[in-house]
């Protein structure tokens, strides 16, 4: 009679082997058992089955509530070995092991690799995107072959110039808004062509300005001077040294997440987020003050809509314009009258929105992040959790303008339903303290919205510190959707 026996190990690199050290694999082994009750001799084959199995380990950039979200769920999966984060915040290290590098610091991330005997790389932000990260390290010859999730500075333009996406759309027929653009020298010439256009007027700086680079306002006066401002004055440094003057979209946001290894790709769950500052979406745009996942209208039709007119002409533009992207195209939509629009695009996953994206994904995700580095993403799905997130972010007193620094928070202790993501703190002298403008995104899940949002803001009264300031109503103006689609 045959007998199958499982036995496993792990080596410090992550492979499982046996104790004699050699490489898993299957044995066939003899076996001579004396059965003495019956004075029986039988020869029995044992075969052992040894499973080979390869653990993970992984740095992610970046230091924000998004990184937090990520990194908890990379942390889940059953192939992770080890998980670092760079820099990372107070709420990474729950979950992972922080790493006193920044962003930006190209080199000592690659030493950082190549000493860590890093599997996989993950780049949260940005601004290593559009710097470059990518380019650097497929230019080192110990580095180039390790996996990453993002693309290069070619495909970060998507997010990283304004002007540069809106003509990719246009080249590849995707539906967006008018715009028009304009150079610091063209600053008369640009408040002239404001009088010929429709209020509210949607002002963009070409460049990252950390979420804060799109004006929008109904008062002409104040459009003139703001442009004259982010033109002439450098409101938002070089980011604004390029003006796109945008025709006003009127209908309701959306985030649309898709993860592509340049040929084949999964869309994530999608979300509505809360740029403005102020209840009822009033005050200036910050980089995110709520999220909610899934939204009501983004229904099977209109996201029909959205993967034949916008995500599958970008995939195929890219492809035609020969620019390589293995990571996140996150695209901002809105949907005018059932039709979606592009807004923008960005090349990494949104912060808040990403807090309750991950809460809804049951896959393992770092399965999916390492097939879209690889560009293995053929055939892979993704299994979707079909409850409501809602993500409240509690945000600096001052933020987005000027705000402090290092105030204690307290209630993180205590026990809640929601999940707590840290964006902007830091441990000091033992103690959680504040170290952005948006501190923490308290996340709540539930089968109903309701029940989500219910959760979250019950976590968020149980959180403080001096000066603490969030929203009160986000996920109000879903809720109000689906009563009146009701």
């Amino acid at each position: 009679m045959p007998l199958r026996v499982g036995l496993f190990a792990t080596s410090p690199r992550g492979v499982r082997r046996t104790t004699a050290g050699f490489p898993l694999q299957s044995l066939t082994l003899p076996l001579t058992l004396l059965l003495t009750s019956h004075y029986i001799k039988i020869n029995i084959t044992i075969s052992i089955i040894f499973e080979v199995y390869n653990f993970m380990n992984v740095l992610l950039i970046g230091n924000g509530g998004r990184e937090h979200a990520l990194a908890w769920k990379i942390k889940q999966s059953a192939k992770c070995e080890k998980l670092y984060v760079a820099p990372g915040n107070a709420g990474t290290s729950l979950v992972a092991e922080n790493v006193s590098i920044g962003v930006e610091e190209f080199e000592k991330l690659g030493i950082f690799c190549i000493e860590s005997k890093i599997d996989l790389v993950v780049v949260g932000p940005e601004v290593p995107l559009v710097k470059g990260i990518r380019d650097f390290f497929e230019s080192k010859e110990s580095l180039k072959n390790i996996p990453m999730v993002g693309p290069g500075k070619a495909g970060a333009q998507l997010e990283g110039s304004k002007d540069f996406s809106k003509q990719f759309m246009l080249r590849n027929n995707i539906p967006t808004a008018k715009a028009k653009t304009f150079y610091s020298h063209q600053a008369n010439e640009a408040v002239q062509y404001l009088d010929t256009c429709q209020p509210p007027l949607v002002l963009k700086a070409d460049g990252l300005a950390a979420g804060k680079g799109v004006i929008i306002t109904s008062d002409v006066d104040e459009a003139k001077a703001t442009l004259r401002e982010m033109l002439e004055h450098k409101k938002f440094g070089d980011a604004s040294a390029k003006v796109l003057v945008e025709e006003f979209l009127n209908g309701i946001e959306l985030s649309v997440f898709v993860l592509t290894d340049g040929e084949d790709y999964i869309i994530l769950p999608e979300a509505k987020d809360y740029k403005r500052i102020g209840d009822g979406d009033t005050g200036p745009n910050t980089g995110g003050m709520g999220s909610v996942s899934p939204v009501i209208f983004a229904d099977k039709d209109f996201m029909q809509k959205v993967e034949d007119k916008i995500i599958k002409p970008t995939i195929a533009g890219l492809k035609k314009e020969q620019i390589s992207f293995k990571g996140f195209v996150f695209i901002g939509l809105m949907n005018v009258k059932g039709e979606p629009l592009v807004i923008e695009y960005n090349t990494r996953m949104g912060d808040p929105e990403t807090q309750s994206v991950m809460s809804r994904i049951k896959s393992d995700f770092l399965e999916l992040l390492l097939a879209a580095a690889k560009g293995e993403l053929k055939g892979h799905k993704i299994e979707i959790d079909p409850n409501y997130a809602i993500t409240v972010v509690m945000a600096a007193g001052g933020y987005p303008d000027n705000y402090e620094k290092g105030k204690i928070i307290s209630g993180l202790d205590e026990r809640t339903e929601a999940y707590v993501f840290h964006s902007g703190t830091k441990i000091k002298d033992g103690r959680v303290v504040t170290e952005g403008g948006r501190v923490l995104g308290i996340t709540g899940k539930a089968k109903t919205l309701a029940e989500a949002r219910e959760k979250a803001y019950s976590a968020v009264e149980s959180v403080n510190w001096e000066g603490v300031y969030f929203r009160k109503d986000i996920g109000n103006d879903v809720l109000t959707l689906m009563d009146n689609k009701v």
